[in-house]
């Protein structure tokens, strides 16, 4: 049996993509049946039209400024982008390469044009075009932000910070007068702690604003030989205000751990306030510093309601409260900051809560403390 020839005719006609010669005047002098299928139109029926019967406006002047100059120059240009126009007037986009055969004394005979259908080209150009606006406007965005950031933390720093000053320090000149009534002294008492409470969410929100818009929590790393005492005078803060519960504290540092002791000393305190906010009324906390492997664990344990999965999974998000009681107050960011704390110090704050007993833990290794002072 013979081995079928391939039919070039045939193989001309019928290709996968269109193809066109024009005689040296411009005229259409051959066409496959596959183009004159996407135009719509029979190749017969434009065979001595100009080139112009079938491509769009764009077309006609990319050719005449642009693509006849070039095969003067080179004789062929591939992968120039056309859009061909059918018998209706529908736009196909194409990708056309363009060669020029010329006889041995160089005169011009014929432009080959070979058309390949480009709509999934062109849709993908189309939306990387889109992508790179996207992201251009989305780097203008961010260039204001920067600048947004910087005003924001001025404001918090100086606009807030200043007049929470000065009312401190009026109550604390009041606080001393000797003619103030025990009605008088309540209502300084309650002064003192809501000016304390305004300065924490500020001192929150610029945390939150250094790790979401600027370039993270600042540290002073120490030798950590002065963060026992510094425990100890957290967890006497709390217990003073709150007198009806027991704390039951154990610090036990035998090696010093570097670390910033005020930062660490602020994760402890929202953690114990945490514990006093969820735990039971006239209940016990657990408080626990020790050493481990040369690094440090903090524990704090509070009995309370048992946190579910999904409370827990979100915990640490920023604006993400637990809503146990229904006279909880605050922005949500206190155990946000204090895993960026733990973060910032190559730590991990973790949280189990199980039948009623909920225990938050820190775990700084030495080598991360270390490694962050750098």
């Amino acid at each position: 049996m013979s081995e079928p020839t391939e039919d070039l005719e045939d193989l001309y006609e019928e290709a996968p993509c269109g193809y066109l010669s024009l005689a040296a005047d411009g005229q259409i002098v051959r066409m496959n049946r596959t183009l004159g299928r996407w135009l719509g139109r029979s190749p017969e029926s434009l065979l001595g039209q100009p080139l112009h019967d079938i491509v769009g406006f764009g077309g006609r002047i990319a050719f005449e400024t642009h693509l006849a100059p070039l095969l003067r120059l080179q004789k062929k240009v591939n992968e120039v982008a056309l859009d061909i126009v059918t018998h209706d007037g529908t736009r196909i986009p194409v990708i056309a390469n363009v060669a020029e055969k010329r006889d041995e004394q160089g005169t011009h005979l014929f432009t080959r044009f070979t058309f390949l259908k480009a709509e999934e080209r062109r849709t993908y150009e189309r939306k990387l075009q889109a992508s790179l606006a996207q992201a251009k406007d989305a780097y203008e965005v961010e260039q204001e932000v920067g600048v947004l950031r910087e005003q924001f933390i001025a404001v918090l720093g100086h606009d807030l910070r200043n007049p929470l000053a000065a009312l401190q320090s009026a109550f604390r000149l009041l606080d001393k007068e000797q003619a103030l009534s025990e009605r008088g002294q309540t209502v300084i008492d309650a002064s003192h702690r809501t000016v304390d409470r305004m300065s924490g969410l500020i001192e929150d929100l610029m945390d939150f604003a250094r790790t979401r818009l600027g370039s993270g929590l600042s540290l002073d790393i120490s030798d950590g030989s002065d963060l026992g005492p510094a425990l100890e005078a957290t967890v006497g803060e709390i217990q003073v205000v709150n007198t009806d519960l027991t704390i039951d504290t154990r610090i036990d540092l035998t090696q010093n751990v570097s670390c910033d002791v005020g930062r660490i000393c602020q994760l402890c305190s929202n953690l114990l306030a945490n514990a006093v906010t969820h735990g039971e009324d006239g209940g016990k906390i657990d408080f626990e510093a020790v050493n481990k492997d040369g690094g440090l664990v903090i524990r704090v344990s509070n009995r309370g309601s048992t946190m579910s999965d999904e409370v827990i999974q979100k915990l640490f998000e920023p604006f993400v409260r637990e809503q146990v009681r229904p006279s909880q107050e605050g922005l949500g960011l206190g155990l946000f900051i204090c895993s960026e704390i733990a973060k910032a110090h190559g730590g991990t704050l973790s949280v189990e809560s199980e039948d009623g007993l909920t225990t938050f833990s820190l775990d700084i290794p030495q080598a991360g403390a270390q490694a962050s002072s750098s």
